[in-house]
């Protein structure tokens, strides 16, 4: 583990969701954003929003909203793992190989890396 980056300002790209101890890859379009306050960017189907609080390397994120396509199950079973993960509370912030690890209190995780340098 290394020292946390910049968390704000970067778009970050979702590379997976562990739950229960299982890791489930991120569809391609899954990213996020914060900045101001604010998270964004795609469940994997969806796009979402919410409020973002960043406090002693931790964040939380509250009031998801989503638009409501449908996709395919899969696509659609990652979906709710990640908004699941994401709202589970605050989150731990810890850098690892050049992204960011958001950790919930029981342990589910949702690994980000960043844009290539």
């Amino acid at each position: 583990m290394g020292t946390r980056p910049p968390v704000t300002g970067i778009d970050w790209t979702v590379d997976s969701v562990t739950v229960d101890g299982t890791a489930h890859r991120a569809p391609a379009r899954a990213h996020l954003r914060i900045e101001d306050g604010r998270a964004a960017g795609s469940l994997g189907c969806n796009r979402f929003s919410a409020t973002a609080q960043i406090t002693d390397g931790q964040i939380r994120l509250s009031h998801l909203r989503t638009t409501r396509m449908a996709c395919d199950e899969a696509r659609m079973t990652f979906e709710r793992a990640l908004a699941r993960t994401l709202t589970a509370g605050p989150l731990t912030m810890t850098g690892e190989d050049g992204g960011l690890v958001l950790t919930a209190a029981g342990g589910d995780r949702v690994r980000l890396s960043g844009p290539p340098e």
